[in-house]
């Protein structure tokens, strides 16, 4: 069984449609999924507001790299454009971590570098999955309750279902 963790953001037009195109494009594999936070964008910070989520999806059929085209065929569909490097986009699904897998491949870094760094992703994950462990960095909790806790305060559960 394969078992992946996916951080879906999305700042651009129908943000919570997309999440959820993101969503159906891993069903059946769909274990568990976080509630919607809103954030403000990392790395290029003059954009909008970002809606993220995490989910759990297992597959028996699907390696790490499968994950990857998976949720690069989302985010085509989602009319994704790469114009510049942490900018405002659609859709955008990252591999946070696959059954241990790492990788240091520059298409698919693994676990995803920027994870242990992240509220964004820490805080979703740690709602559906609060004993997970990233490879190589520790539990997740440790991970989050590092962060600074201004920076934890800016990622703002909605009331937004992905269900």
């Amino acid at each position: 069984m394969s078992r992946a963790v996916l951080s879906l953001g999305s700042n651009l037009g129908d943000r919570l449609g997309f999440l959820k195109l993101a969503l159906d494009a891993v069903r059946p594999a769909l274990v568990a999924v976080s509630s919607v936070y809103e954030t403000k964008a990392w790395g290029v910070e003059d954009q909008p507001d970002f809606l993220n989520a995490v989910c759990v999806v297992e597959d028996p059929a699907r390696d790490h790299w499968a994950w990857l085209r998976t949720g690069q065929a989302a985010e085509r569909a989602a009319g994704r454009v790469r114009e510049l490097r942490w900018g405002p986009r659609t859709l955008d699904v990252d591999v946070v971590t696959v059954d241990g897998v790492t990788s240091g491949d520059p298409e698919l870094l693994l676990p995803h570098p920027g994870t242990p760094d992240r509220a964004s992703v820490l805080v979703p994950w740690m709602e559906i999955d609060p004993d997970a462990v990233l490879p190589g960095h520790g539990p997740i909790a440790e991970l989050l309750a590092a962060r600074p806790e201004d920076e934890v305060a800016t990622v703002r559960r909605t009331d937004l279902a992905l269900h």
